[in-house]
């Protein structure tokens, strides 16, 4: 592999699966940096703030859809006011154990997702996102 991103975020409430998911973007040593949040909210206030010092602009957020307080598809709709300069050259995937179809019709209407997923995301899967879309 010869691009490696600047950051990949994941945004989850499970902590289990944040690690694992966390681990396997390590082995797959695409990205600089890694950045997990357990809740939608946080990630948000991280990507509006791009004043801050350490910020550092995400190439992939894997979102999860099912989450207590803001879910995914409730992140999305914060997401789309966000300035344009955030959401650019972004890849925007969604992660679920949801079976439901609808989901995945749901993220195909939405011009901000870039893929649909199933979890746990494994490193070659990755792998092929990043090889897809960035290279």
């Amino acid at each position: 592999m010869t691009t490696k991103l600047d950051l990949i975020i994941f945004i989850d409430d499970d902590i289990a699966t944040n690690y694992l998911h966390e681990r396997n973007a390590r082995l797959a040593n695409c990205s600089k940096d890694i950045k997990v949040f357990s809740s939608a909210l946080d990630a948000l206030a991280y990507l509006k703030d791009t004043d801050r010092e350490d910020y550092v602009k995400p190439n992939i957020i894997f979102l999860d859809i099912n989450m207590p307080v803001m879910n995914g598809w409730e992140f999305l709709e914060e997401y789309e006011k966000l300035d344009i300069s955030v959401q650019s050259d972004l890849l925007l995937v969604m992660l679920t154990t949801s079976l439901n179809p609808k989901d995945r019709e749901k993220a195909d209407e939405l011009n901000l997702v870039g893929n649909f997923r199933n979890k746990p995301l494994l490193s070659e899967q990755l792998l092929e996102i990043v090889a897809e879309n960035f290279e």
